[in-house]
């Protein structure tokens, strides 16, 4: 498969600005007759979910720490085939991810995997040479590290962008390919960590075109295309894995997707369909009953807690999916929608499926943020004991009592080496605040397939 042009849009820090920078500039590139694949580094599933409404295509997700350079580059060059340009958004600052010692998991790493040029976003409010200073040191700092120029947000008046141009200039050669003058964007809504969900309920369609149109004078799109084309080729080791090859359907397997339950990495369910499972979406929100024939449920993460009250009113579904017999897997909102019910903030109850026997309670502060590392302790749907996956953790929300069923995971955090048993299992059900990534684990899949057909 042909390369493809591409580009990463990366920052000094978390907050930078660089979601509103890559919609619009991805928005400026389909105006051009683009066709435009849109990918975001590390594990969130919220800014995802705006780049794929900007691309109008599905947004991969690429982590190093979860997936592997193997694993990443082969997704890449496969979700990118058949495109004219690939716009990568980073994660917080451009050296941050798993460590503070090591470029695992950070935007850099995958900058560098992937050959891509970078364009730095930097907040230049208050700066003028200090913003070469600021780019000169992350050029500098990894020479594997290609970054390309400068998007200069926050900006003043014209002359301080004349003089924000003439310092890189003239301190590290660097072009300045773009400015945007303070609040000079429209807003995105934020929500814990980052953005909230793109739905059109939340996030008008003009947005795109908002952000497109403010950027438009303020963009270098020939310059930037011309670095996205110099990206140099992707030298793929021997080992590498093959592409997935469709097979027929074989299972039917219902995945919860509305408001409440979205919270999937697109190549998991590539994989799945790669395995021979005919993905049936429904809505635990909207739905009456399940869909017919179902082999299994995949009951994603999301914001079961801001629907608590329609997902309890809605009684048959409930219902069917506590007495379902198959297969249940639920990561993070999929297993507060299977407990006893969702306490929220202000106190009020709200009953859910009641197949968990627990409750689930909100908190205004954030329970597990990061990066995990999970052992299977017991038999269970993605492997045998002794064997690993990773994944990652992020919740607001806790059990208010151990459910009395069997755990399958031995979990430790990454950032503080912290282990817990966690995974409940029962029967065919298997529950966990744990998002894994489990499409960059053959094994894992294998395990999937052959518990599938035990069934």
């Amino acid at each position: 498969m042909a390369e493809i042009p591409r580009i990463v849009i990366a920052g000094t820090q978390s907050g930078a600005g660089k979601t509103s920078l890559t919609l619009g500039l991805i928005t400026l590139l389909r105006r051009r007759g683009l066709k435009v694949r849109a990918f975001k580094v590390g594990p969130d599933y919220l800014d995802p979910t705006y780049l794929t409404l900007a691309s109008g295509h599905a947004c991969y997700n690429l982590d190093g720490w979860m997936m592997g350079r193997d694993y990443v580059e082969n997704l890449f060059l496969r979700a990118s085939d058949g495109f004219d340009v690939a716009v990568i958004e980073g994660v917080m600052g451009l050296f941050d991810g798993a460590d503070a010692v090591s470029s695992d998991g950070s935007t850099a790493q995958i900058a560098e995997w992937l050959r891509a040029p970078v364009l730095l976003v930097i907040p230049a409010h208050g700066m003028a040479r200090s913003l070469s200073a600021t780019a000169q040191g992350f050029a500098r700092f990894d020479p594997e590290v290609n970054v390309a120029g400068v998007l200069a947000n926050q900006c003043g008046s014209d002359s301080h962008v004349r003089i924000l141009r003439e310092a890189l200039h003239a301190g590290c050669g660097l072009p300045l390919l773009g400015w945007v003058r303070r609040g000079g964007l429209p807003t995105l809504s934020s929500r814990h960590l980052g953005l909230v969900s793109a739905n059109p309920r939340l996030v008008p369609p003009e947005l795109m075109n908002e952000l497109a149109d403010a950027l438009s004078p303020c963009l270098d799109m020939d310059e930037i295309l011309r670095i996205a084309r110099s990206a140099r080729r992707i030298m793929l080791s021997p080992g590498d894995a093959p592409s997935p090859t469709p097979t027929s359907c074989r299972w039917r397997v219902g995945v919860a997707g509305d408001e409440a339950f979205h919270f999937y990495y697109q190549d998991n369910l590539d994989a799945l369909r790669s395995a021979g499972c005919e993905l049936v979406f429904f809505s635990p929100l909207k739905d009456e009953k399940l869909p017919e024939n179902l082999d299994g449920l995949y009951l994603g993460g999301g914001y079961p807690e801001e629907y608590a009250a329609e997902l309890s009113a809605n009684q048959t579904m409930r219902e069917q999916i506590a007495r379902f017999p198959k297969m249940i897997y639920a990561e993070c909102g999929g297993l507060m929608y299977l407990s006893e019910g969702i306490e929220t903030k202000d106190g009020s109850r709200y009953p859910q499926t009641g197949r968990l026997p627990a409750w689930v309670k909100m908190s205004s502060g954030r329970k597990a943020l990061g990066y995990v590392e999970v052992s299977f302790t017991r038999r269970t749907l993605w492997g045998k004991p002794g064997e690993t996956a990773r994944g990652h953790e992020y919740h607001y929300s806790e059990l208010l009592q151990t459910p009395e069923w069997e755990t399958a995971y031995s979990v430790k955090r990454r950032r503080d080496d912290a282990v817990f048993p966690e995974g409940f299992q029962h029967g065919r059900t298997l529950a966990s605040y744990t998002h894994l990534h489990f499409a960059s684990r053959p094994r894992a899949m294998e395990s999937f397939i052959r518990y599938m057909e035990n069934q």
